[in-house]
């Protein structure tokens, strides 16, 4: 789960982090009400979308008065924007933040994640803070250095200094960056997150620390000993189809192919996505089921597939384990019963009770595709597509 940066930076401000004084609103009336609270001159407005990239698609201004802060609200709330996370469609800006600027002196690059690979909780730093940090790793690879860390209670002294050692502080900021990483590692492991990143970090002509943004995401699965932090979520910033899966627990992703799938079991999924682009097209989603659906679920799935205008096709892949065959193809008639399927549908049934299910796919009266196994049903789609 996503948040906002605003949102970010009260979770790190509350574990001692340093950032900068800041407001938030959801008008323009009720943002230049709260700015008069801030201690300064020059203002920052900030676009609060769930996308990288806000400054180069003008969603980040630096202001010197209150008449232009005044000026650019008006102009940026309701704005869509534009950038490489959102896709041409892009995002309307629903609230706005504005916070006090900062003497910049440096930029750096931090961030903290769960490293799968190694069960470590990784921190990435760089001195090439403000920057696309993939483009660094791919220009200069050795701006950039990785510490893995073992999950503990607390983080070493040394272990910090590892980390910043890049930023080549020295006195109180070099403490301030220490004290900085320690109360990032405990926000980390106290809220589930999956990731924060703070790009930029500062270090400010007064030398002090300070996380200029900060961008945080959860764990969906650890969300339920968070009621504080699932309150912070934004449906306005989700896909529609993604939140009304979550409503029938189901794992769904939208992408941007053409043939939607539904599978059981996340490997599978993966499989199945991968032999469709072997054969020369391009998956319209990631959709697991889950090993026990009720047909009920199995429906409510058939009709998040089918509620995307870029789907042209549908292969339904099922291994029969946990999963019976029967529930799935009793789900995908009753749902095809209420919505009009005018696409190509493949279906490939294996398992337990795959005779009985493709008896039920057989005596529904829907055109559909058999497909023998994985291989066969991902040729007959892309065929039927075209």
């Amino acid at each position: 789960m996503n948040i906002h940066e605003h949102q970010a930076k009260e979770i790190l401000k509350k574990y001692g982090a340093v950032v900068p004084e800041g407001v938030f609103a959801f008008s323009v009336e009720e943002l230049l009400e709260k700015a008069k609270s801030l201690k300064t001159n020059k203002f920052v407005l900030k676009a609060q979308i769930h996308a990288g990239g806000r400054g180069k698609a003008g969603g980040v201004k630096i202001l010197d008065t209150f008449e232009e802060l005044e000026k650019s609200a008006k102009e940026l709330f309701g704005k869509k924007l534009i950038t490489h996370q959102t896709g041409p469609e892009g995002r309307e800006v629903k609230r706005l933040y504005v916070e006090e600027s900062s003497n910049i002196d440096k930029e750096f690059y931090l961030s903290c994640l769960v490293d799968r690979a190694s069960s470590k909780i990784a921190f990435i730093s760089s001195d090439q803070g403000g920057m696309d940090i993939e483009e660094v790793a791919l220009k200069s690879p050795e701006k950039i250095i990785t510490t893995k860390i073992d999950l503990k209670n607390e983080i070493s002294d040394d272990e910090c200094k590892k980390i910043i050692e890049i930023f080549k502080l020295d006195g109180n900021s070099k403490d301030e960056a220490v004290f900085l990483i320690k109360s990032i590692y405990k926000m980390f492991v106290s809220t589930d997150a999956n990731m924060v990143e703070i790009n930029p970090l500062i270090l400010t002509k007064e030398k002090k620390v300070v996380c200029l943004d900060a961008k945080v995401n959860f764990d969906d699965n650890a969300l339920f000993r968070h009621r504080e932090i699932v309150d912070l979520r934004d449906l306005n910033e989700e896909d529609p189809a993604e939140i009304e899966a979550s409503k029938h627990d189901l794992a769904y992703i939208k992408l941007e192919g053409s043939i939607g799938c539904m599978v059981n079991g996340a490997g599978l999924a993966m499989a199945t996505m991968d032999i469709i682009k072997l054969y020369g097209s391009e998956p319209a989603n990631f959709l697991d089921v889950g090993g026990g659906a009720s047909k009920e679920k199995v429906s409510a799935a058939f009709k998040i597939i089918l509620s995307d205008k870029n789907v042209k096709g549908i292969l339904i892949n099922i291994f029969g384990g946990i999963m019976r065959c029967d529930v799935l193809a009793q789900g995908v008639v009753d749902a095809a019963k209420e919505i009009n399927i005018n696409v190509p549908l493949v279906v490939r049934l294996a398992g337990t009770n795959f005779k009985e299910g493709k008896e039920i796919l057989d005596n529904s009266g829907l055109k559909l595709i058999s497909a023998e196994n994985l291989d066969d049903a991902a040729k007959k789609i892309v065929e039927a597509i075209k």
